[in-house]
């Protein structure tokens, strides 16, 4: 298996397939780079490099006390970066995985990056706040916390349903999509899951957002469960100098596993790389 090795010594997990300009995905909370397979290959067989990581703390990645924040995700997103010397890169970011992107641009500027995707991604902030009065209000997030403390697999179980969808009539989520998302949740940590709650609801996104200088594309689903579009992607459309915002009516937060949904993402996704 291939590694990079993070600041702090960490080892993080990354998957490389084919050749050409690259492709950097980054999943979401609470899952790992298996969740971007279909992308990696879509992208791998049409002339691109696909990279994808596991966030440290869970799949293959190693598993540390500390440093379960975006601001060393992002330094970790930059270790696999440097390791592989990749340039021209496009950026894809899921969830927190968009978080992770977003907070790369702030911290380490755009030299090694052509585009950057954000899917329904956390930026600019998700917690509740005077100046954010679209956020969740934090007893959300201490809701998770508990869930993933107390009975961390049932709680994954249920959350499946929300996260792609399923608990909508006439949903065609299949149960095996719902219990692979449960397995890769199970490699996740239980101290990486629970701080990286409030990694992903109280981190304050909104002054990388504006160091953005690079054409950006944002999707996001307007029955997302998990990521509210009204404080994210609206806002996040917003700050970002160079955007095109595309709204998938009635898609939920995991929308690139949803057969309704899924077609339509790949297709964007490809004619942005290629534009």
């Amino acid at each position: 298996m291939a590694f990079a090795a993070a600041k702090d010594g960490t080892q993080i997990y990354f998957k490389d397939w084919g050749a050409g300009q690259p492709v950097v995905f980054s999943h979401g909370w609470p899952l790992i780079a298996d969740a971007w397979d279909p992308q990696l290959k879509l992208m791998a067989d049409n002339g691109f490099r696909a990279v994808a990581h596991d966030r440290r703390g869970g799949g293959r990645s190693d598993q540390p006390w500390m440093g379960n924040d975006l601001d060393t995700y992002a330094d970790d997103l930059a270790s696999v970066l440097e390791n592989l010397d990749l340039q021209d890169a496009i950026l894809v970011g899921h969830s927190t995985g968009g978080g992770e992107v977003t907070r790369y641009i702030g911290r380490h500027g755009s030299r090694r990056v052509a585009k950057v995707v954000l899917l329904g991604a956390i930026p600019p902030l998700m917690l509740r706040t005077e100046a954010n009065p679209e956020g969740l209000p934090i007893e959300v997030f201490d809701e998770i916390r508990q869930g993933v403390l107390t009975d961390r697999s049932q709680y994954y179980k249920d959350l499946s349903a929300p996260f792609y969808g399923a608990n909508r009539e006439g949903s065609t989520v299949s149960q095996g999509t719902r219990d692979e998302f449960w397995l890769w949740s199970m490699t996740v940590g239980v101290k990486s899951a629970y701080d990286c709650v409030k990694a992903f609801s109280e981190t304050d996104l909104t002054g990388d957002l504006k160091e953005f200088d690079i054409p950006t594309l944002i999707i996001h689903g307007d029955d997302d469960q998990i990521v509210p579009i009204v404080a994210s992607a609206k806002k996040s459309s917003q700050l970002v100098k160079d955007v095109t915002f595309k709204v998938y009516s009635g898609a939920p937060h995991g929308l690139s596993m949803v057969p309704e949904f899924a077609g339509r993402f790949n297709n964007d996704l490809l004619e942005f790389a290629r534009g």
